[in-house]
């Protein structure tokens, strides 16, 4: 196991037209969308949380299991598995959940997983920070594995199941502080630091303690700050866009999985990692995120397709450049 999340998973109802109730079921939540995109790109990955014994919860195992994932962390409970109600709009998507009482709200192992020797990463954040008790058991693990492990958080912000903005923002800067690496979406950022430049959330991400910040920004690309250095973006490749679900939690599965591949398994090695090299991990994950949005729902690529696809890219940039020349 190299790579390891923790958090909720959850069946993904999505609209099958706008403005009906006729709905799809999709195996998803964030850290699960995460986990399954690094173990499809090639890296040893486990997942720990909590699934029902229902049928969503057996669905959600027996998928996790068909990707690769290593289960053996994962507890059960007869409590429900958590649902989610998604609608989309041209701009983005909206969401309802049902999460009282559910499994992985309620996960709370005693005592904390020891995570194997060989795991580099842990992953946590999204809506499981906003249940208890499993968001006071993530921020423990969090906290034992601190400085021994790369800590990756992405908030995964959804308003909807936030009642006090304020006091969630505030709890916020806490899970930043544990933080190596920081990933956060463009409305991420508007919805935790609202009319703030990105730029001055990402300095107090790294005055807090984090070793890189990443904002992505959909279509638009994506950009990297850290101590020390000038901003570094990377466009977004160019696709058909089926669908933007997943998209997010790909492109972090992407981050992690191209970090190792430069040989990062330190937190302080993330600040000494090259220019060029940066550029390279950024780029692998977008393209593994926009092959994602080429599919209906949360569907990450594997390790092959998204090196075919940097392969194309190359291919056609270098012909245009020898057009040009």
């Amino acid at each position: 196991m190299r790579i390891a999340l923790t958090g909720e998973a959850l069946i993904d109802f999505t609209a099958s037209e706008p403005g009906t109730l006729a709905f799809l079921g999709h195996e998803g939540g964030s850290p699960l969308n995460t986990a399954v995109a690094c173990a499809r790109l090639g890296q040893p990955t486990g997942f720990l949380t909590q699934l029902s014994t229902d049928l969503f919860g057996e669905r959600l195992m027996g998928f996790l299991e068909r990707n690769g994932v290593d289960t053996s962390f994962i507890l059960r409970s007869n409590a429900p598995s958590t649902l989610a109600f998604v609608e989309r709009t041209p701009q983005t998507n909206r969401y309802a959940f049902y999460t009282r009482g559910s499994a992985d709200a309620t996960w709370a192992p005693e005592p904390l997983p020891q995570l194997p020797a060989d795991c580099r990463f842990l992953h946590f954040g999204s809506i499981s920070l906003l249940q208890e008790p499993a968001a006071t058991r993530i921020a423990e693990l969090v906290t034992a594995n601190a400085g021994r492990r790369v800590i990756v958080f992405d908030p995964n912000v959804r308003p909807s199941l936030i009642p006090d903005m304020a006091a969630y923002r505030a709890r916020v800067m806490e899970w930043l502080a544990m933080a190596d690496l920081v990933k956060l979406s463009d409305e991420d950022a508007e919805l935790l630091a609202p009319g703030r430049p990105v730029d001055a959330l990402a300095a107090e991400c790294l005055q807090a303690g984090a070793h890189a910040v990443v904002v992505t920004r959909g279509g638009a690309g994506a950009t990297l700050w850290r101590t020390g250095h000038a901003p570094l973006t990377v466009a977004a490749p160019r696709v058909q866009v089926v669908d933007t679900i997943g998209a997010g939690d790909t492109f972090t599965a992407g981050l992690s999985v191209s970090l190792l591949a430069h040989g990062i398994e330190h937190p302080a090695q993330l600040g000494e990692l090259s220019d060029s090299a940066w550029r390279e991990v950024m780029r692998f994950a977008a393209t593994a995120a926009a092959l994602n949005c080429t599919r209906e729902g949360a569907d990450p690529p594997t390790l092959e397709a998204v090196h075919m696809a940097l392969a194309q890219e190359d291919n056609g940039t270098n012909r245009a450049v020898a057009s040009r020349s």
